[in-house]
């Protein structure tokens, strides 16, 4: 009888924790260094949440599931996300989850090595995230004019990431503004030539960004600071862990389709990573405006407004991450 009543308590506290756990949905993309966002559904559960991942195409996709009231907390490009903002997605921008990530990949055989080199070609790059932006702040460095329209020194062709690669192995663009790791993919197969690392203008390395809802912040303060503390800890233990990163990345988010090389080549540009400045979202705003990225109309969003770090510093004090 009494083995029978602690069987009968243990179910009952069961029970109980599964009705505690709180859900967040997550709105992610599927690229390499996304992984430590994604893992935060495993890491979760420890935190009391359930989190449902979903994963979208490109981070401006996002934003009108998030107006809508179908995601809580997103990872995307800085870009994606200040546009969102400019536009009223009711986001907070909490934490940064990666930095770099992009290549500027020439077609193999083109006498392209440098940014001049590429007057008179056809540059290939998703619109709306940080490929964009520092694609044209490169052009700009070198002098050079761009349009989408033929005309100017370098004709952009908007395209989505999964499209870029292909249309740079069939010649139909001569370079590509590329994000990891379809960048190494290309390089790793063969028809694509590094030019660079574009982190060489005022944006520097571009950051990735983790954001939630106003809703949730302000409502689930509760919620959202433990959500904060499964992403400190899933971002740690892809740091201390690389294999086991890899191994979460390649066979549970692209299913194997990616090699180890092109893993390793693509989180070599784009490491894991927690933090976000203030000055950093500023100037990635104010460079989107002079260069027509994400068509930010004035007054355009002041970083002070919307970043909000508190649960981050918290997160990391409590796991004690430097």
């Amino acid at each position: 009888m009494f083995k029978q009543c602690l069987a009968a308590a243990a179910l009952c506290a069961a029970s109980l924790h599964a009705f505690a756990d709180d859900l967040v949905r997550l709105g992610n993309l599927k690229f390499a260094h996304y992984g430590a966002v994604s893992y935060m559904k495993v890491i979760g559960p420890k935190y009391g949440l359930k989190i449902e991942e979903r994963m979208f195409a490109k981070g401006v996709d996002i934003m009108p599931a998030i107006v809508a009231g179908q995601i809580d907390v997103s990872a995307s490009a800085l870009d994606a996300a200040i546009a969102g903002r400019a536009q009223g997605a009711p986001i907070y921008a909490v934490a940064g989850f990666a930095k770099g990530g992009v290549r500027l990949v020439a077609k193999k055989g083109l006498p392209v090595t440098k940014v001049a080199d590429l007057k008179g070609k056809k540059v290939g790059v998703a619109r709306g995230g940080a490929q964009e932006m520092i694609l044209y702040a490169e052009l700009a460095k070198a002098g050079l004019t761009w349009s989408d329209q033929p005309g100017k020194d370098v004709q952009i062709m908007f395209m989505a990431f999964a499209d870029l690669n292909q249309a740079l192995a069939a010649g139909s663009i001569d370079a590509m503004c590329q994000s990891e790791p379809q960048a190494s993919q290309a390089i790793n197969k063969g028809f694509g030539v590094e030019m660079l690392k574009p982190y060489d203008t005022p944006i520097g390395e571009p950051v990735r960004a983790l954001v939630i809802t106003e809703k949730l912040y302000k409502e689930k303060p509760d919620v959202a600071q433990r959500l904060m503390y499964a992403f400190v800890e899933a971002t740690d233990y892809f740091i201390k862990n690389p294999k086991a990163a890899e191994k979460y990345v390649r066979e549970d988010m692209f299913k194997n389709q990616i090699t180890e090389q092109d893993f390793t080549d693509a989180i070599g540009n784009s490491p894991y990573s927690y933090d976000l400045s203030l000055s950093h979202v500023q100037l990635t705003t104010d460079l989107m405006k002079k260069y027509g990225v994400g068509k930010l109309q004035d007054p355009v969003p002041q970083a002070g407004d919307w970043v909000k770090l508190d649960l981050l510093a918290k997160a990391k004090t409590k796991l004690n991450i430097k």
